[in-house]
């Protein structure tokens, strides 16, 4: 019986070390790629998302914003919205993003169904906070928004350089403008 148990348990360990594995980010983003110094007042208001490499989460959704909101203790509200286009109706999520360091430095979680939270780098942004570039934790994870509908030709060639010289696989962009 005490054999069984410990297999059992070996096997349990086994399985959870490889599901932490497979889980976890092969290739992070440096540090010395996130922003900073970050403007996270500048960073304020409505960005509509203009690229972004496919992911399960945003999977069958078009015309996806984000708006975000400095709340009293430091937080963001961050508001997500866009249209289904496989169930035809809009969606909405609301979550809190939290710096994870100092925050002057682009790099934040954001909580929508807790206790999971998503992670933001903040890899370019232009002068004015009009254009942003942002990544996951990892080269899976990867979107160009900004403050219109639209962006200009060469913002988005200088975004597309960097995310190139960091690795991203810049050809599997799906381009929403």
């Amino acid at each position: 019986m005490k054999t069984k148990n410990t297999l059992i348990a070996v096997a349990a360990g086994v399985g959870a070390a490889g599901l932490i594995y497979a889980l976890w980010p092969k290739n992070r983003i440096p540090k010395d790629a996130i922003v900073e110094p970050f403007d996270k007042n500048k960073f304020q208001g409505l960005w509509h998302e203009i690229a972004r490499l496919p992911n399960r989460i945003e999977k069958n959704l078009k015309d996806l914003t984000q708006n975000y909101t400095l709340n009293e203790d430091g937080t963001i509200r961050v508001v997500t919205r866009a249209y289904n286009f496989d169930k035809n109706k809009p969606v909405e999520a609301m979550g809190t993003a939290k710096f994870t360091g100092a925050d002057t430095c682009g790099r934040f979680k954001i909580a929508y169904f807790l206790p999971l939270s998503l992670d933001h780098n903040i890899l370019d942004v232009d002068a004015k906070y009009n254009y942003t570039m942002v990544s996951g934790n990892s080269l899976d994870h990867l979107w160009i928004l900004s403050r219109e509908t639209n962006i200009p030709h060469e913002v988005r060639e200088r975004f597309l350089h960097k995310a190139d010289a960091l690795g991203f696989d810049i050809s599997k962009l799906e381009w929403m403008a």
